[in-house]
């Protein structure tokens, strides 16, 4: 089961889920659900011999005190990072301490610590992103034809 889970995955992350309430947990899986991903409990030993299969070297029982939960998603991990920032920033409202705690980048076989996908979760959207580059660009387009405007109405 773990080997399948990383193949179909682009990324991994790892959450500390001690303490959290099963109600809780639930609604974590729903968001993996509607996101494309899943959220599955590994064996530390076996999710080290899948991730060993595939080429990357991470060793969870090193990395991990605890249990560790796996988000596995087939998107990259900047177009779901935030969405699952702000389930863990709701449970913590609530004094349910779900922790992410890093995870593992498929394709680069690169490890991802818990500073830096806080940090991916803070970006804006693709969508956003994009809206703002075009706002960027209408901009000056826009001041020239107002600009335009008035000067016609001088004219007049």
């Amino acid at each position: 089961m773990s080997e399948e889970l990383i193949g179909g995955s682009k990324n991994l992350i790892f959450a500390d889920f001690t303490g959290v309430p099963t109600g809780s947990m639930r609604k974590l899986r729903i968001l993996m659900r509607e996101l494309g991903g899943s959220f599955t409990v590994v064996k530390k030993r076996l999710l080290r011999i899948a991730l060993k299969n595939k080429g990357i070297d991470f060793d969870p029982a090193t990395k991990f005190e605890r249990q560790a939960g796996i988000l596995s998603m087939p998107q990259e991990i900047f177009e779901v990072a935030g969405k699952i920032q702000a389930l863990v920033k709701e449970f913590a409202k609530e004094r349910k301490d779900l922790k992410i705690l890093g995870g593992v980048e498929i394709a680069t076989k690169k490890e991802i610590t818990a500073a830096e996908f806080a940090v991916i979760a803070k970006l804006p959207s693709r969508e956003m992103l994009l809206t703002q580059i075009a706002f960027m660009l209408t901009m000056p387009v826009k001041k020239v034809m107002i600009a335009l405007g008035k000067r016609a109405k001088q004219t007049q």
